[in-house]
């Protein structure tokens, strides 16, 4: 198999699909799965069931979660990338420690964790971490819940929370005994739905050098989940404050950041509220890069003892 470049040493998805594979959990794939001009077996991405058919069978293969499913309207997320952030996570709390840290003792938070619930899911997977997934979509949290409701294996370490203002990050979900070892975030990146469709049409095109005219979400997804006001520089600003009021209660904070030119204001934003230490950590997957923004307000000596 060809290995895909750019994705985490530990990634299980780095490389090519195993269509058999992935057809043998399930079956409806296969007629999604065609053989390109090269011989290759491959998907069409640019057909929302197709990709919502490859996530449901890559979680089954790679992660043994049965009857994964979400709703139309609710996004769709590329595994793979899901994986690295989990993966890049790992490490960075690896830094005080002599080896990855596995077990209950690690305690995630996934903010905004929608009706897929992929982060949490794979984590608890690969290190058997317990992690709470919340969100502002009551009806994504029931889907999310149903998923765990098919997992019991998987339910008793992930627990879900429901944010009931969008403008709070932590409120109202932290309680005063909480203690997480990070929080996590993939964030609407768009500031309007304009953009969020214009996103995708460009992303629609490319696959597979589609001659789509119209904007097609094949990774679908609502409006509190592609788009906010102000876009992600507005959403992780808030993000950062608030993060202040919390600083003994989370060691990492992190948060994806799209566009590498809002990384200038977020930096700063953040020696404002003083972070001990802040860190940037590339992730790239085929030719998308992307990056993750993490900071602390726990001084070194302090995180060993903390993990």
């Amino acid at each position: 198999m060809t290995e895909k470049s750019g994705l985490h040493i530990r990634n299980l998805h780095r490389n090519s699909y195993n269509f058999e594979q992935l057809i043998s959990c399930v079956p409806e794939l296969k007629h999604y799965v065609f053989t390109n001009a090269y011989g290759n077996l491959t998907l069409n991405f640019s057909i929302p069931k197709a990709v919502k058919l490859l996530n449901k069978a890559l979680l089954q293969h790679f992660y043994d979660v049965k009857n994964w499913d979400i709703p139309d309207e609710n996004l769709c997320p590329p595994i793979p990338g899901r994986a690295d952030y989990i993966h890049y996570i790992a490490d960075l709390l690896a830094e005080n420690l002599a080896e990855i840290p596995k077990g209950l003792l690690i305690k995630g938070l996934d903010i905004g964790t929608g009706a897929n619930l992929v982060y949490p899911l794979i984590a608890h997977q690969s290190y058997d971490w317990e992690m709470i997934g919340t969100d502002i979509n009551q009806k994504s949290l029931e889907n999310a819940q149903k998923i765990l409701d098919y997992n019991p294996g998987f339910s008793e370490n992930i627990k879900l929370r429901f944010q009931p203002d969008s403008n709070f990050t932590f409120k109202n979900i932290l309680n005063s005994e909480d203690r997480f070892t990070f929080s996590m975030c993939n964030p609407p990146f768009h500031d309007s739905e304009e953009s969020a469709l214009k996103g995708n049409l460009r992303k629609t095109k490319n696959l597979k050098k589609s001659k789509a005219q119209k904007p097609n979400l094949n990774f679908s997804g609502q409006q509190s989940e592609l788009w906010c006001e102000g876009g992600e520089v507005a959403f992780i600003s808030k993000m950062i404050e608030e993060s202040a009021l919390y600083s003994t209660q989370i060691l990492w904070f992190t948060c994806l950041v799209s566009k590498k030119e809002n990384l200038f204001k977020l930096n700063s934003l953040l020696k404002k509220v003083k972070a001990v230490e802040v860190k940037t950590i590339d992730m790239a997957q085929g030719q998308k890069v992307s990056r993750i923004l993490a900071w602390t307000f726990v001084l070194p000596k302090e995180r060993k003892t903390w993990v």
